[in-house]
């Protein structure tokens, strides 16, 4: 027996651009869990914080700050 879990998206989710690559930030939950931060570059590839946040406004501020410290490069994978 298959549980389907179902996944509530977060309206803060959106796309963060700089120097000509863009990824996408998602933040999602299910009923019973924190909200997860995401970070998808256009390959599918993704970064996932382990931890789980208490509000979607922490992931989107953590995920912001992730990208401007580390820069965009740090979460775009290789292409081939």
């Amino acid at each position: 027996m298959t549980d389907n879990v179902e996944y509530i998206q977060s309206p803060l989710c959106q796309q963060y651009s700089d120097g000509g690559q863009t990824v996408d930030i998602d933040i999602y939950r299910t009923e019973d869990s924190g909200w997860i931060l995401e970070i998808v570059d256009s390959g599918n590839n993704s970064t996932v914080w382990e931890d789980p946040f208490e509000t979607d406004q922490d992931a989107l501020d953590e995920a912001l700050d992730a990208l401007k410290q580390e820069g965009i490069e740090a979460f775009v994978g290789t292409f081939e």
